[in-house]
């Protein structure tokens, strides 16, 4: 059946046959067309070959060929801020804190809060793309959705294996959560003919910092930060060829986290809005300690970026991520010591 495909100013139909790799593209897939970046499929309805009648955007042609192109992005490199919340209550304007690096397509992920599936979608991602996940710590607002992740990806088609890195007891925390789904995993191995799941799921732990992970595409470092009492948590440095990424996981100000940070393309970083604190703690004094000694203020985040003289700085896990905080609030005590490229992070924004 015939789909038509939404391509901005270009528009094309659905063909009959593979592509030249014997592979169909997703059928009903529509792609919204950005200006230097990437197609973004808003939705996929199975599968059905495509052409497209006009090629003339990006200076010449679009190549797909295969699904994974298609949603790929044409550059090397993509950094998505899947969401920005700090904390575990559900928000209404902005999605639990979570990064996806994809480098040629393979998608790196960073935390899996709630939800992190399906913002996943929206950005654009298949799950059977998902590569590695890396957890910073095993608070539930950034590793919840660890095994539901897998079972959702196994359920897109996942073919290879993934494998989970973070602290212990990630192992537990994944295994756990597997096995909430074992009745239906066990349904549709019979029902839909999927291989079973429990090989594609590793998970490795670890409690020091160092090299976690490295193929072709990247080497990812870690380091302990000071998340006060969660130990061991973790940050992340991705270093590729086109970028390096550094993603602070949760921390207050850690000279570990600068050095980890130094010399970065980009640095996503989590960040606290001191005069908030005293409304989101609402007369709780534990809880208020706790943001205090666990999370970054926004002059200690401007602090680190300098010392570590990054290229970018990105605010994300925003505590408290109260609508009425403005961009220039945020980033009033940020400027008071770094002076680069400083912006507040949305949800679904590409950096």
């Amino acid at each position: 059946m015939a789909a038509w495909l939404n391509l901005g100013t270009l528009t094309g139909q659905a063909a009959s046959g593979p592509d030249a790799a014997g592979k169909y593209p997703p059928n009903g897939t529509k792609f919204e067309i950005r200006r230097h970046t990437k197609l973004v499929p808003s939705y996929d309805m199975g599968n059905a070959p495509f052409s497209v009648a006009r090629r003339t955007f990006l200076g010449g042609a679009l190549a797909l060929a295969s699904p994974l192109q298609a949603i790929a992005s044409p550059v090397l490199l993509r950094v998505v801020l899947l969401g920005t919340k700090g904390g575990p209550t559900p928000s209404a304007f902005r999605a639990p804190a979570s990064v996806a690096i994809a480098i040629d397509g393979f998608v790196y992920l960073i935390d899996c809060p709630n939800g992190v599936a399906g913002q996943l979608a929206k950005a654009g991602f298949r799950l059977n793309q998902l590569a590695q996940v890396f957890v910073t710590h095993n608070h539930s607002d950034h590793v919840l959705d660890a095994g539901s992740l897998a079972v959702l990806a196994w359920g897109s088609g996942l073919d290879h294996p993934i494998t989970f890195h973070g602290p212990p007891p990630l192992k537990q925390i994944v295994s756990h959560s597997l096995a909430a789904s074992n009745f239906d995993t066990t349904a549709r191995m019979w029902e839909e003919g999927r291989p079973p799941l429990k090989p594609l799921v590793k998970v490795r732990e670890t409690k020091a910092g160092g090299v976690v992970y490295e193929d072709a595409r990247v080497k990812v470092t870690s380091a302990l930060v000071d998340h006060y009492t969660v130990r061991p948590a973790f940050a992340y440095r991705f270093d590729t060829a086109a970028r390096s990424v550094v993603i602070s996981g949760d921390t207050t100000y850690s000279d570990s986290m600068a050095n980890l940070a130094h010399g970065a393309d980009l640095l996503i970083h989590e960040a606290m809005y001191l005069p908030g604190v005293d409304q989101l703690a609402y007369g709780n004094d534990r809880l208020k300690e706790h943001l205090l000694r666990s999370h970054s203020t926004t002059e200690q985040v401007g602090l680190i970026a300098a010392r570590a003289g990054v290229k970018k700085l990105v605010l994300s896990h925003l505590v408290p991520a109260f609508p009425g905080i403005t961009d220039e609030m945020w980033l009033r005590d940020v400027r008071k010591n770094f002076t680069g490229e400083a912006i507040v992070g949305r949800d679904l924004q590409e950096v």
